[in-house]
């Protein structure tokens, strides 16, 4: 059986004194992708901040694996190069940044900590002009500042693209379906779809199950209270659909998903 790309045990964690986490358990494994649903306050944006390693959180207790490695003890830059990548719910512009330079020493700084050569000036674009007709998307892009003057949809597009270049062992998307019109909605499915491999992961955190009508997850779990109430399949994202989550343990009125969002 191969290596889980990630696994969670009894993760506890919070932020500014606030204890969110509390007690999740997650295993995922090479060619999955999961889904991440839940009420607002649930812990959903947490779960993806503490992967990515982001500034402010507090790891209380339990652990985290990331191909074999101690995910929680290593830097942020060490998470992303080795292959980790998170999509944010609201991506940030950079402004005086070229795109097409902010990729190339991303995508260089990789390959060299792989032990691979860097790509020259002519091999980078024609590698990324094939990832940004994959997509669906106007060469344009790579000439603006990194998400400067884009609308929602166009981030949420130019993060997959993103993705696309730097092949992520795992990729966590938190609420990438936020803001987008149907249109968007779908280039960005599918293009999460076509880098969907059989050696690389998906963590899809999401409110709604239109997104997962477009990427079709092979788990579904729903996070309340910090922690995972229940598990499924598809299915599960309809009946959540359909029902909200009052059947689910009393999810949307539970003390600790009531206590984050406030």
């Amino acid at each position: 059986m191969s290596q889980p790309i990630l696994e969670i045990k009894d993760l506890h964690a919070g932020v500014q004194g606030k204890h969110i986490l509390r007690g999740v358990n997650l295993t995922v494994n090479p060619g999955e992708v999961h889904a991440i649903m839940g009420p607002n306050g649930s812990g959903k944006s947490t779960l993806a901040a503490v992967l990515a390693g982001r500034d402010g959180y507090d790891i209380v207790s339990g652990e985290a694996h990331y191909l074999g490695q101690n995910l929680l003890e290593l830097d942020p830059e060490e998470r992303a190069r080795e292959g980790l990548f998170l999509a944010f719910q609201y991506p940030v512009e950079i402004p005086g940044v070229n795109s097409t330079y902010f990729l190339k020493a991303a995508l260089n700084e990789l390959r060299k900590h792989r032990g691979l050569p860097e790509l020259d000036a002519v091999e980078f674009l024609q590698f990324v002009k094939e990832r940004i007709h994959l997509l669906e998307l106007d060469e344009a892009l790579l000439k603006r500042a990194v998400n400067v003057g884009f609308s929602g949809g166009e981030k949420k597009r130019n993060e997959i693209f993103q993705m696309a270049v730097l092949e992520p062992k795992l990729a966590v998307l938190d609420e990438t379906d936020s803001g987008l019109d149907i249109d968007a909605l779908r280039v960005v499915a599918n293009g999460v779809n076509k880098l969907k491999r059989d050696d690389n992961a998906q963590l899809v955190i999401t409110h709604y199950q239109r997104l997962l009508d477009y990427i079709v997850p092979d788990f579904v779990h729903v996070l309340c209270g910090g922690r995972i109430a229940t598990s499924g399949g598809k299915e599960l994202a309809l009946a959540l659909e359909a029902k909200g989550y009052d059947w689910i343990l009393g999810c949307n009125t539970c003390a600790g998903c009531a206590a984050e969002a406030a």
